[in-house]
């Protein structure tokens, strides 16, 4: 569907009609001037399309990426679990406290 002069901001209808004077060659009409400015505008429109499809299709692309990701580490969440193995993220914070238990009592010991 072909957009209206109204769908086009105007800001890239004053950037289309300064490229078109830039380019502007001796002896052009202001109508072959304004026609350029169309073409412009137009390009400007189609690039924009483009970009937000290919922005549409690799955002669709990350989503897929991050799916297979969840689903894999699913997959191997499961499969340590099936193991048995204890973690040693699990004991850390045992450890931190039997330190810092054995750390006050020998503060007090020696302090004393």
């Amino acid at each position: 569907m072909p957009k209206s002069k109204q769908d086009i901001s105007e800001t890239v209808q004053q950037e289309s009609l300064a490229v078109a004077k830039a380019t502007q060659k001796k002896g052009q009409t202001k109508e072959q001037t304004k026609l350029i400015a169309a073409g412009i505008e137009k390009g400007i429109a189609q690039y924009k399309k483009q970009h937000k499809a290919k922005l549409r299709e690799q955002d669709k692309q990350r989503k897929k990426t991050i799916k297979q990701r969840q689903a894999s580490s699913d997959d191997v969440e499961v499969v340590t679990d099936d193991q048995g193995r204890a973690s040693s993220n699990h004991a850390l914070p045992w450890i931190l406290l039997v330190l810092s238990w054995l750390g006050f009592g020998a503060y007090l010991f020696f302090v004393r």
